[in-house]
């Protein structure tokens, strides 16, 4: 399996808790920040919560 490149692009500001929680998870602080995770289940949850504020890739 393949990793993901998850990318911040949008602000944090005005989000949920739940969601400052999943983005903390996913070790996103600031706009800009990449991160390379795992490509499984627990993984595509989180993004899925934070579809709308992320970036994410395929990275080999």
């Amino acid at each position: 399996m393949a990793d993901l490149q998850v990318k911040l692009v949008k602000s944090l500001i005005g989000s949920t808790k739940p969601q400052l929680a999943t983005a903390r998870a996913l070790g996103l602080r600031r706009i800009g920040d990449v991160t390379v995770q795992p490509d499984n289940d627990a993984t595509r949850g989180k993004v899925r919560k934070l579809a709308h504020l992320l970036e994410v890739s395929e990275v080999k």
